[in-house]
């Protein structure tokens, strides 16, 4: 679809952002490479007060926000550009209570409402929507349409990103759901891309999308017919069935058989949250993530393969809500990214948490790259610690959760 593309001519110039240096990422991993607030969320906010007069940005729930990391734009947006009634979304749960903690710190916690999905009221009536561009073109679509259906229509996008993340694809994604698209000057090693006139015609998309798989969950597995995969645009492998998550099906049946109950830990589409369903039907399952994509992934995922009855499906921060020593087996696929930097503290937060929510005796079923030599980390956390299985990329082990405790 043809549509107008064009670069800006000249640069916006810098608001005092300096307030935004005092904003934390707590709750999430801190570091000396991690920050709260980047050049790409001061370009945005910068762009976004070169478009609009001070009236206009003022005017309650003109501006809405999607994908804040740690609340740079939402509180940019309200203490540089004097909005009101800020309504925000973000996907991790651990960047809706940095957003919470910062506002709380800075003074501005009555100024925006949090909303914990993408939904229409999130977007109703506003006339400026600044994104932080998702990598994923899947996600940005999502946003994208939901903007263009349930905004002003006379919204503008103002989606900005770290040049390095761009891609020629997410103007594609603008340009096919409004008619003026273009790019601010690039600056601090980012950029602004600015939409604008809603199409008379929309394209036609579907969330969350679904895919059915053949695929087994064991070798002596009765759920061998398949599995299918529904997905939100955010959700990591989308409809696919990543390949460490497939070789951790492979051991299902291996799982300790009197389980009663089990939690599916970062559970993105819930895959493994429906197989140990299928695969146990006297079983409940916990299926929990900070994404609110994937818990409304999983959610679905759940549905349409007939355990939805036994799977609880449950936005949180490492389990936070599940109680100590109440659950037989936790399955981990753990991250080993923190945004776009390589760090294990988030698989390491993870393991710890299982070792609070495991009865004694407990299994944790951990799969992950084999050169992160997670082992001796579970070990200490959890108690003894077998590999179960191992291929050129992967391996799995089984965490046995000590009886007694000595000092992890």
């Amino acid at each position: 679809m043809a549509h107008t593309w064009h670069m800006s001519e000249s640069p916006a110039t810098p608001l005092d952002l300096a307030f935004l240096d005092r904003l934390s990422r707590w709750p999430d991993i801190e570091g000396p490479d991690l920050v709260a607030a980047d050049p790409a969320d001061r370009l945005i906010l910068d762009e976004a007060a070169a478009a609009f007069s001070a009236n206009e940005l003022a005017v309650p729930g003109a501006v809405a926000v999607v994908g804040d990391l740690y609340g740079a734009l939402t509180l940019g947006a309200i203490g540089a550009l004097g909005a009101r009634g800020v309504r925000s979304h973000t996907d991790e749960l651990t960047g809706e209570h940095a957003l919470g903690a910062n506002a709380q710190n800075l003074g501005q916690d009555d100024d925006f409402t949090s909303f914990d999905s993408m939904r229409p009221d999130l977007l109703d009536g506003a006339r400026i929507v600044l994104i932080r561009l998702p990598r994923s073109l899947d996600a940005l679509t999502e946003i994208v349409d939901l903007v263009a259906r349930h905004a002003a229509p006379d919204v503008t996008i103002l989606a900005g990103a770290r040049v390095k993340y761009m891609s020629r694809g997410m103007n594609d994604v603008l340009g096919s759901y409004f008619e003026d698209v273009s790019a601010s000057l690039a600056r601090g090693k980012s950029r602004v891309l600015i939409a604008r006139k809603v199409r008379a015609t929309l394209p036609v998309a579907t969330f969350p999308q679904s895919e059915s798989h053949d695929v087994g969950f064991g070798p002596a597995s009765a759920a061998s017919a398949g599995l299918t995969i529904l997905a939100h645009g955010a959700v990591f492998a989308g409809t696919k069935l990543d390949i460490g998550t497939r070789f951790l099906l492979e051991q299902l049946d291996r799982v300790h058989p009197d389980a009663q109950n089990a939690v599916d830990l970062g559970c993105g589409t819930g895959v493994l949250a429906a197989a140990f369903a299928l695969e146990r039907p006297g079983a409940s399952v916990i299926a929990t993530d900070q994404s609110a994509a994937a818990v409304a992934s999983a959610r679905a995922t759940a549905d349409a393969n007939g355990v939805g009855a036994r799977v609880q499906t449950m936005r949180d921060d490492a389990m936070s809500a599940v109680p100590d020593a109440s659950v037989d087996v936790v399955l981990c696929n753990p991250p080993f990214h923190v945004g776009a930097a390589v760090h294990t503290g988030t698989s390491s937060k993870m393991f710890r948490a299982a070792a609070r929510v495991l009865r004694p005796g407990g299994e944790l079923w951990t799969v992950y790259n084999s050169h992160l030599q997670y082992k001796p980390e579970l070990a200490r956390l959890i108690g003894r610690t077998e590999q179960m299985a191992k291929n050129p990329k992967f391996t799995v082990t089984r965490s046995i959760k000590r009886t007694v405790e000595h000092g992890a």
